[in-house]
């Protein structure tokens, strides 16, 4: 091999590599694979609305399932988080109490991105009419919407328990279940008229005495068992619409 042919051989080889070392990446380059982003966390406010079963008669306040709702929740990996619950809700209350309540100067004030709404029992318990029931019912729906901007998603209604299935109602039970019945029918029809979900829990508070401990002790009102399991039913449904925006 000639020394010119030798020289030429190595110029080429000289270029070549030169031109591999261009094409990898430099140290400043955009790297291949990002780093993945941390999902964005949206913060709302819940208010909780109803009676007695929505502020948790006779059991501790960290069993009332509006506050097992809000642990259960921000305890999966999901992009909103619920602060609260602020709960408006008494032992007694009827509807017209609830609507009473809320127009108080107090209660003026009140702000949520997150309403859910329980009430009807002892509109039943006191023989009230159902006609009345239907459009006050109406009018704390209309409540919520308003505080949640109209977004139909941000809201939810629970149906009312049946308190035939406990100590206290369990002589009188077939009655009280058909009355609830009939009470729990408007409840459906009227949050499915507005467009907000509904969330029938009535079956599971009708598995006692069959399942233990759903009762709380003054044997009337759910346990935090049962709450927990009203929560484990609609927990899922409850994510999907949160963050079906």
């Amino acid at each position: 091999m000639t020394p010119l042919f030798r020289f030429a051989v190595l110029a080429s080889s000289l270029l070549a590599l030169a031109a591999c070392k261009d094409n990898l990446p430099k140290k400043h380059d955009t790297p291949i694979f990002s780093e993945p982003q941390p999902q964005a966390t949206d913060t709302l406010a819940y208010l909780a609305l109803g009676d007695s079963y929505t502020i948790g008669e006779s059991v501790s306040p960290t069993e009332r399932w509006p506050v097992q709702l809000v642990n259960a929740l921000n305890e999966r990996d999901t992009s909103v988080v619920l602060t609260g619950p602020h709960i408006v809700a008494q032992t007694g209350w009827t509807t017209g109490n609830l609507l009473n309540a809320l127009a108080l100067p107090t209660n003026q004030g009140l702000s949520a991105d997150v309403v859910s709404l329980l009430i009807g029992v002892n509109n039943q318990y006191q023989n009230l009419d159902t006609a009345q029931y239907r459009a006050q019912l109406k009018l704390l729906i209309e409540f919520g919407l308003e505080k949640v901007n109209g977004q139909t998603s941000r809201m939810f209604v629970v149906s009312i328990p049946d308190y035939g299935f406990t100590p206290f109602g369990q002589s009188n039970q077939t009655e009280i279940s058909a009355e609830l019945v009939a009470f729990n029918a408007i409840c459906m029809q009227e949050a499915l008229l507005a467009g907000v979900p509904y969330y029938n829990i009535t079956p599971i508070s009708q598995q006692w005495p069959g399942t233990p401990n759903l009762v709380a002790s003054d044997g009337l009102h759910p346990s935090g068992t049962q709450y927990t399991l009203w929560v484990e039913s609609f927990l899922d449904n409850v994510i999907d619409q949160l963050t079906a925006n």
